[in-house]
């Protein structure tokens, strides 16, 4: 286990300090620590002092920039903006290597053309796990396993991948399991799957969810 992963679950201990990192991750984007004090209604200086010790743990990058346009002599120091970071941190006690074990997989699967005995399996799972998750919603349903669901025009996208670093290593095992377990947890609550379809972007994951029935 390495260093990294105890100083974030012992960052993330702190109640404040836990809800300015879940405000920061909820948030997609960059927060300033004005933003963060004023959405948590603690002061500044506090805000700042927790935001600085989530970013010594690794769990939040930081940008310096100016954000009030003014450039040269006079336009002031630029704002320390937080976003979540991109990499990936886990811990268990004792070490557990899922990660590797999952690659090893991934990697007999795409050896021996098993993709689609993988997808048909996620989909079968999906489908367990919605039926199971007593979610009133599609996006409630998301949000229990660990995607981030939010509006965008007539989908709803994720700004996470909770298979990152798979999909990274075997873009089209990992993306296609994804898309058919998605499919699988509508059909589970009753929804039609077919609103899960693949639509890749830099960022974030690769499955869009129409808000819409398709007909």
């Amino acid at each position: 286990m390495d260093d990294s992963s105890i100083d974030a679950a012992g960052a993330l201990a702190d109640p404040l300090r836990r809800r300015l990192y879940e405000y920061v991750a909820d948030s997609g984007g960059e927060v300033s620590r004005g933003e963060a004090a004023e959405a948590l209604g603690i002061r500044r200086t506090l805000a700042a002092h927790h935001l600085d010790r989530l970013e010594e743990a690794g769990l939040l990058e930081v940008e310096r920039r100016r954000v009030n346009g003014r450039e040269g002599p006079g336009a002031g120091r630029p704002a320390k903006l937080y976003r979540r970071a991109g990499h990936q941190l886990s811990l268990h006690l004792p070490p557990r290597e899922y990660e590797l074990a999952a690659h090893v997989l991934a990697e007999a699967v795409e050896r021996h053309g098993a993709e689609e005995a993988v997808h048909a399996a996620a989909r079968e799972e999906g489908r367990r796990l919605g039926a199971g998750s007593g979610a009133g919603s599609v996006e409630e349903l998301l949000r229990e396993r660990g995607y981030e669901p939010e509006e965008a025009g007539d989908d709803v996208r994720m700004r996470n991948c909770p298979f990152h670093t798979l999909a990274r290593a075997f873009p089209p095992l990992a993306c296609g399991l994804n898309l058919e377990l998605l499919r699988g947890m509508l059909e589970g609550l009753g929804e039609d799957g077919d609103r899960a379809r693949m639509a890749p972007r830099t960022e974030g994951c690769c499955v869009a969810v129409s808000k819409n029935k398709i007909r």
